[in-house]
């Protein structure tokens, strides 16, 4: 059994980066923005409620206050502000929640990345979490730092991998920008997660092959070709026999 997740409500009226309905088809669980690097209320709010009609489960994605660079810019900010910055973002989400669920916490862009590497940051993450509601859970990388903190924080966590982004040697993404870093192609990522979900491996950029067996796995809403990529992977997993739900609630 594996989820499909995707980051979604980034849309803003001059921005369009993705189509969140068609991905809200596919997906079983929703990334939505906290609006710190992406979207906007009323656009946020729309994606929540279009999430709910779907059945699908809802997290929230926090990132660096950095709407030019949507998130993906590296940002000095110390620990204790960043708490604070998650801790606002996820009361603002809720708010625009109107009282449906949100269920787990996963940083988007910069963030992500930093707090899988770096022990401060992932600390300043998992505290706004566990401040906020310590029911929620941490989705991030394996073995990362991030869900380390959150594990000490006392906070359940589970393990994700990327179905359009592609891996270094030691786990992590590869940069963006880099070759290899983008993957495009429907069928060559639904035969990606094919062997996530079956097999528990994935390639890295130079054909290492990395074990590991994710709870979930993300197809980016704003990349080129997502809707096409996560129609195909589910397509092919359910082809496969293997069953697609959230990673929320499982034992």
């Amino acid at each position: 059994m594996i989820d499909l997740n995707a980051d979604l409500g980034e849309n803003a009226p001059d921005r369009v980066v993705s189509d969140d309905d068609a991905m809200l088809a596919v997906v079983t669980s929703a990334n939505v923005s906290c609006g710190a690097h992406a979207g906007t209320p009323d656009g946020i709010r729309a994606t929540l409620r279009a999430a709910a009609r779907r059945g699908v489960v809802v997290g929230a994605h926090p990132g660096y206050e950095d709407r030019a660079g949507f998130g993906r810019r590296p940002v000095e900010i110390g620990a204790a502000a960043l708490q604070e910055s998650i801790e606002r973002q996820l009361h603002d989400l809720q708010a625009l929640a109107d009282g449906a669920a949100i269920r787990y916490v996963k940083p988007h862009g910069t963030l992500y990345n930093a707090a899988a590497s770096d022990p401060v940051r992932a600390a300043a993450v998992a505290a706004a979490v566990r401040a906020v509601d310590s029911r929620l859970v941490v989705l991030g990388l394996p073995a990362s730092a991030l869900l380390a903190a959150a594990a000490r924080a006392g906070l359940a966590t589970a393990t994700e991998a990327f179905a359009d982004r592609g891996y270094l040697p030691s786990g992590a993404l590869a940069p963006r920008g880099e070759a290899g870093a983008l993957l495009h192609d429907p069928d060559v990522v639904a035969q990606r997660v094919l062997r996530l979900a079956r097999d528990g491996e994935i390639e890295a950029v130079d054909g290492t092959v990395i074990r590991v067996r994710p709870a979930s796995v993300c197809v980016h809403g704003d990349s080129q070709g997502a809707v096409a990529m996560a129609t195909a992977v589910r397509a092919l997993l359910e082809r496969e026999g293997i069953a697609i739900a959230p990673f929320v609630g499982r034992p």
